[in-house]
């Protein structure tokens, strides 16, 4: 199972249609998310604040960052 973190924040519609994404891949592939929300941590607001939503593998630290469509996600997901 591939595991990824998505990187949000409160509010962000972007994050929401990149989870929707997740969602509808997940009935395809075996695909674990967690979000974390980038305005607990300084270093990571710092770091993705105007790049969000981002998600990351856990397996290799690879980042696929927005805009992103459904082929780019399995894409991602497979490699």
């Amino acid at each position: 199972m591939q595991k990824i973190i998505l990187y949000t924040t409160a509010g962000c519609h972007l994050c929401e249609q990149a989870e929707e994404l997740l969602r509808y891949v997940a009935s395809e592939v075996a695909v674990e998310w967690q979000p974390v929300d980038i305005a607990d941590d300084p270093s990571l607001l710092e770091r993705y604040g105007i790049r969000i939503p981002v998600l990351q593998r856990e397996d290799d630290g690879s980042e696929l960052g927005w805009p992103f469509d459904i082929d780019g996600l399995r894409f991602f997901l497979s490699v």
